[in-house]
């Protein structure tokens, strides 16, 4: 937000007074909040640190312990710098004792070899800072406007990251706790390069706190999360060596160094040691910025040194939006929208209630039974529909189509339902998620359980293929799911869109019907909702055409296949395996990973393990020994083995689409 001493120094009324550098170049990108003018040697005690002091030195001591102490002072409450104009106290150049005193402290002395008024550089300088502040002001009022309105529009993940880059003008990426992307925007970059070796790079990134800089890598990061449950961080590339504004990009430095001095910039004295030199003008022989010798050419006068900014924290503004974008995916994630009918939603909204415990059981009971599905006194099971592809643009066969994902869900909501009247089942459905329908039908008892799962899934099977509802879509409708819907008057799409579904391949297994157990309270519908639901999810890794997936049918990696995206079960994988993996991604060659995973796949024999890791036992055993010190774990216990296995079968879970 403040200039820069540099900076100051490059201003006109700055410049008029022909400056010369003669001590502290290092403390040139010290940031000015400030610009005070002195006259008296105890100064110090009335400043707060950060101000610009100019003086004439009409007013400071005359012997080389004071002027020693009067540096000594400034450098210690913090100033930014010291400028001493010439021709009163100090004729041709300031005490060598100054020179001396400010090159120890690092604080920049600046001659003005010119008379100049200084207010003209206290206003110049005022007015740079005030203008920086207003531009902060300003650009935190468009973060918050854009981010509202992303926020109410319901803006997907990669809306908002996209948004966060153009604001920016640096590349920004969403990933989740596994470090695994789930959007991103190159910001005209190179994507390719943004993102290869991703996992490996990102968890490189430790920044401390919250939201935070990691100045080694240059990436601003903030966790994304919300109600204590945090599922991700924000990641933005800053540049770290330029000043983002409106002007746009800065140029790159020359290479070999650092950027030069442009034309009446400020210049380093080669001597150090305030020797006069012959009265040039602010256009002669103006030298590099870093104090090296040669002169700087007029192509590289202009804005380059304004704009130049010392690698530190990034802008306030770019905090802000970071965290602003944030906050919206959280709410985003929070936020359900829905454009299913009334009956729907209130299906919807009971079914939701049963699996979060948001709704006492008797006002679910109570209000199921006025929409006509009554659930006192009944045999419960929870069902759950979905496709095996996530793809929204896919049909049942995998085929690219038109229809997008709401509308595909819907379709199947549809013939859920229709599979309900035909079977003559009562039961509350409706969505569930973004990619399955389920089902918590009524049964009068137990025994009737199987039979009306096998004429459920019997009859949803034929509404895919065969249905004829009573209405006729768009064409782009009815080829959604494989669904064919003759019209009150016959149509070429209703005459011929069975046929052509058959033909296109929609078959059984393209969706899967999964069931949970069946619970004789409405207390535990949500138990058998949730398993419904985790099975579904654990069968699309299973190749079988069965009628209806069970729990027996679902192993542990399937289990653990469903609870991919759930942000505890990627806590747990880099409790269990996080200080392996950021081993291995340091240390590429070694990847101990996999001789952890030969270990514990072969049962914990070590002779076995290192055969099929093509090791020898020697090399195998310092392998493990190596594992055991990385993850702090004894290797030889079953407990932490079986721990370890786990984590390794969630990690293969949540790298797999």
């Amino acid at each position: 937000m403040f200039p820069t001493v540099r900076e100051v120094l490059a201003l006109d009324p700055v410049r008029h007074g022909a400056p010369r550098l003669v001590a502290g170049d290092a403390g040139l990108d010290r940031p000015v909040r400030w610009v005070h003018v002195t006259e008296v040697p105890d100064i110090a005690t009335l400043l707060g640190g950060g101000e610009l002091v100019l003086t004439t030195g009409i007013g400071l001591p005359a012997d080389d312990a004071g002027l020693r102490a009067f540096i000594g002072d400034l450098a210690d409450v913090g100033v930014s710098g010291l400028v001493v104009e010439l021709g009163r106290r100090y004729l041709t150049a300031v005490p060598r004792v100054m020179v001396a005193a400010a090159e120890r402290r690092g604080l920049p002395l600046v001659e003005l070899r010119r008379a100049t008024p200084f207010v003209r550089i206290t206003e110049a300088v005022h007015a740079l800072i005030v203008d920086a502040q207003l531009t902060e002001l300003r650009a935190a009022e468009e973060i918050h406007q854009r981010f509202t309105e992303l926020s109410v529009e319901g803006a997907d993940p990669a809306e908002v990251v996209r948004q966060a880059a153009e604001l920016a003008g640096c590349p920004v990426v969403l990933e989740n706790l596994s470090r695994q992307v789930l959007a991103y925007d190159p910001a005209g970059e190179s994507a390719e390069l943004l993102l290869d070796g991703w996992e490996q790079h990102s968890r490189g990134i430790r920044p401390a706190g919250r939201t935070a800089y990691d100045a080694d890598s240059g990436w601003l990061v903030t966790t994304v999360g919300a109600r204590g449950q945090d599922w991700g961080r924000l990641l933005l590339r800053w540049p770290g060596g330029g000043e983002l504004s409106t002007r746009g990009p800065v140029p790159p430095p020359p290479a070999g160094g650092r950027a030069q001095a442009g034309a009446g910039q400020p210049v380093a004295d080669a001597d150090r040691a305030g020797a006069d030199r012959p009265a040039a003008g602010p256009e002669v022989g103006a030298r590099r910025a870093d104090g090296r010798g040669g002169d700087a050419g007029p192509d590289q006068a202009g804005p380059l040194a304004a704009d130049v900014r010392s690698p530190g924290t990034p802008p306030t503004r770019l905090t802000i939006l970071i965290e602003r974008a944030a906050s919206t995916l959280a709410l985003g994630r929070l936020i359900r929208r829905d454009a299913e009918g009334l009956e729907r939603q209130l299906h919807r909204t009971l079914l939701t209630a049963l699996l979060d415990h948001s709704r006492p059981v008797d006002e679910v009971a109570l209000r199921a039974k006025a929409l006509g599905v009554t659930l006192d006194r009944r045999h419960l099971v929870g069902v759950v529909v979905r496709y095996r592809a996530d793809d929204p643009d896919a049909g049942p066969s995998g085929d690219a189509g038109p229809q997008a994902g709401p509308a595909r869900l819907r379709d199947l909501a549809e013939a859920v339902g229709q599979a309900l009247r035909d079977a003559k089942l009562t039961a509350l459905t409706s969505a569930v998620d973004d990619q399955a329908v389920g089902a918590l039908l009524a049964l009068p008892d137990p025994a009737a359980e199987e039979k009306a799962l096998a004429a459920f899934a019997t009859a949803l099977r034929r509404v895919r293929l065969d249905a004829t509802p009573p209405r006729s879509p768009a064409p782009r409708q009815a080829a959604a799911v494989g669904l064919a819907r003759p019209t009150d008057a016959p149509s070429r799409t209703a005459q011929t869109g069975a046929g052509a579904h058959r033909s296109a391949g929609a078959s059984p297994a393209a969706v899967i019907v999964a069931a949970g157990s069946g619970v004789v309270s409405l207390r535990e519908a949500g138990r058998s909702l949730v398993e419904a639901r985790q099975i579904a999810e654990a069968a699309r890794r299973d190749r079988r055409d069965l009628a209806i997936f069970r729990l027996p049918h679902v192993g542990l990696a399937g289990l653990l296949h469903l609870l991919r995206d759930e942000p505890r079960l990627q806590t747990f994988v880099e409790r269990e395996l996080g200080a392996l993996l950021a081993y291995d991604a340091q240390h590429p060659r070694e990847q101990l990973l996999g001789t952890l995973r030969a270990y514990l796949e072969q049962g914990r024999n070590k002779s076995a393990a290192a055969a099929a890791a093509h090791l020898s036992r020697p090399s195998f055993y310092e392998r493990l020994a190596r594992i055991g010190r990385i993850l702090d774990v004894d290797l030889d216990s079953v407990e932490a083995c079986l721990s370890l296995h786990v984590a390794l079968l969630a990690l293969d879970a949540v790298r797999t689409p």
